[in-house]
């Protein structure tokens, strides 16, 4: 039957389908031994470091006895809906045309659903909207203007998304791209705000029911229509219901390459613990880097995080080099715990993105 605005918004949070005593039958046997003889599951949220108040929102969901992903998505929701926030949602760094377009994708463990949007325009939330996208269609992604009449058409209401801080970063990093142009400095001597921003959750309960979300307003000052790893199932987060989850932040160009949420969750399967399965995949990664990007130690020159949670509750994360931190929330409360790397910080060679730093008169 046709699903009215009113209807949709009154449930676009409210607790998905449960399986049915076949369909967990079916799902358990697709788990390790290992995992299986593990017994209950330990309840437990992991995101990245922007996502330590959406962690302890999501945990108190779920230990109420609500749904994964809606949990993990009102966690995520907190940095979509705060203008401070310039890597995701509202107030996110916009595109080179000084446009805010935004990607999400999720994944619902338990009925092996998912949904996704790319250059979503005007809607704050577009998490909310893939998981519309998963609930109400046969599709997986939608993208630019279609998705956002999908989006109009759900009832979302449509605001402006750039802020007057995003905006004044933005005419900053136009102003300094080329010294012979017509555009006047706007600041003298002012770092100028780049970044690859994002926010990844994941989220286990105690029966062992797994989902994943990851939302972006992507790489700051992108070419318009840029997509990044967020909406791609499989790259910016993969969940399995009989394994876990993973998923990243940071360079999506190098994630998408290696499939980085699926290979993770792949390496769980496989027995890893989670922080060594996120190892492994940026190893890999490294491993698919063009030699423009490495520098002549084979290094890379950008940072990446994968972050990484199984069916028992235990959870890890990896950063390309030192200092970086993720969210979890468990039993223990919300917390920041360190990322394991593979190169100490002050390794890190120069970066071969765009001009991030304001010259000098």
């Amino acid at each position: 039957m046709p699903l009215s605005r009113r209807d949709f918004l009154a449930t676009s949070v409210s607790a998905a389908a449960s399986l049915t005593l076949t369909e967990r039958l079916h799902a358990a046997t697709l788990a390790r031994p290992a995992l299986q003889r593990a017994g209950a599951s330990r309840p437990c949220v992991v995101a990245s470091e922007n996502g330590l108040r959406g962690v302890r929102r999501a945990y108190d969901m779920i230990v109420r006895g609500e749904d994964t992903l809606d949990a993990a998505i009102a966690g995520v929701n907190i940095q979509e809906l705060d203008p401070d926030d310039d890597s995701v949602g509202l107030g996110g760094l916009p595109n080179a045309a000084g446009v805010v377009q935004l990607d999400a994708s999720c994944m619902h463990g338990p009925t092996k659903r998912a949904g996704a949007v790319a250059c979503l325009e005007d809607i704050a939330t577009p998490s909310l909207v893939a998981k519309a996208i998963m609930d109400y269609t046969d599709h997986v992604m939608l993208v630019g203007a279609d998705a956002r009449r999908f989006a109009l058409d759900m009832g979302f209401v449509p605001q402006p998304l750039l802020t007057e801080k995003s905006r004044q970063h933005w005419l900053r990093w136009r102003a300094r791209q080329n010294p012979t142009d017509f555009w006047l400095d706007h600041d003298d001597d002012v770092a100028i705000r780049f970044t690859t921003g994002t926010i990844n959750m994941n989220a286990v309960d105690a029966t062992g029911d797994i989902s994943s979300v990851t939302t972006t307003s992507g790489m700051a000052y992108k070419i318009p229509g840029r997509v990044g790893d967020s909406p791609i199932i499989g790259a910016g987060q993969y969940c399995d219901n009989g394994v876990g989850a993973a998923g990243s932040t940071g360079r999506g160009e190098a994630n998408i390459k290696v499939c980085g949420g699926f290979l993770t969750v792949e390496f769980m399967r496989q027995g890893l613990a989670p922080q060594a399965a996120a190892l492994r995949t940026l190893e890999r990664m490294i491993a698919m880097t063009e030699t423009r990007l490495l520098d002549p130690r084979g290094r890379p020159r950008f940072d990446i995080q994968v972050y990484a949670v199984n069916r028992a509750g235990a959870h890890g994360a990896a950063s390309m080099y030192g200092g970086a931190q993720y969210a979890v929330c468990d039993e223990r409360g919300a917390r920041l715990e360190p990322c394991a790397f593979l190169f100490p910080r002050a390794e890190m060679p120069a970066s071969p993105m765009p001009v991030q730093r304001a010259r000098g008169r």
